[in-house]
């Protein structure tokens, strides 16, 4: 058995109570205490900032030399990382051997540099892209606002979920119609500002896409697209594949 070391767990403890005093007095002085502390107050804020460079944080320098192990502190070596080609093939490796699901999704987080920018962190926002391979059969559903009944056959022919007017705001606003993407046709965009609320970032303009004259187009992208989102300033997470 090990012998328990003195001063282990509180150091310099003997220390402090050597010089303890014997007899504790019945009444504490408290008034040095008070103004000590009134005098503090008054810089505040600087004494704050002094004890907050005095706290330095202990850092722990990442080791050059690879772990020689399978089971290592992860924090004293840098991470490893891999190009896309072999860390798609560790995944697949793992997937034999987990015996998980083959068709499981394979996520990426893309952090964009934003160094020869003026602003550090991008506001968040949502946008759509098409890939060049799709790995889901998933389409979602797309409403189209037109009142052309030549351009609502094209919608329909391309695969719009719902098509219509302005009778559709109600039952929009009543949540009896809810779908995944909302596009429009520049036409009638000035009567679909009762629906500015409700839609919020789903409301159709150009700067997503979703506002315009192609229609096979714009329903291709909100149908077989996929979202993407920025968040934590600079980070989009999201799937781009199947395992």
């Amino acid at each position: 058995a090990m012998a328990p070391r003195r001063g282990w767990v509180f150091t310099g403890l003997d220390r402090r109570l050597a010089a303890a005093p014997a007899v504790v007095s019945a009444s504490p002085a408290a008034r040095p205490y008070a103004a000590a502390a009134k005098t503090a107050k008054k810089g505040s804020q600087k004494t704050k900032r002094e004890e907050t460079k005095k706290k330095q944080v202990t850092r722990r320098w990442p080791l050059m030399s690879k772990p020689v192990d399978d089971v290592y502190l992860t924090w004293y070596y840098e991470r490893p990382s891999y190009d896309v080609e072999k860390a798609v093939g560790m995944l697949k490796k793992f997937q034999e051997l987990d015996f998980t699901y083959p068709r499981q999704y394979v996520y990426i987080n893309v952090f964009l540099d934003m160094e020869l920018q003026k602003k550090k962190k991008v506001d968040p926002f949502a946008s759509n892209v098409l890939l060049p391979y799709r790995f889901t059969d998933e389409t979602n559903k797309v409403l189209v606002f037109t009142e052309n009944e030549q351009e609502a056959e094209i919608a329909r022919e391309n695969g719009a979920a719902v098509v219509g007017g302005v009778e559709l705001i109600k039952w929009i606003l009543e949540d009896e119609i809810q779908v995944d993407f909302y596009v429009a046709v520049p036409a009638i965009m000035p009567k679909l500002i009762p629906l500015r609320n409700k839609l919020r970032r789903k409301y159709p303009s150009t700067k997503r896409n979703s506002l315009g004259h192609d229609i096979p187009k714009m329903l291709q992208l909100f149908r077989e697209g996929l979202e993407y989102t920025v968040e934590d300033e600079r980070v989009i997470k999201t799937r781009i594949a199947r395992v």
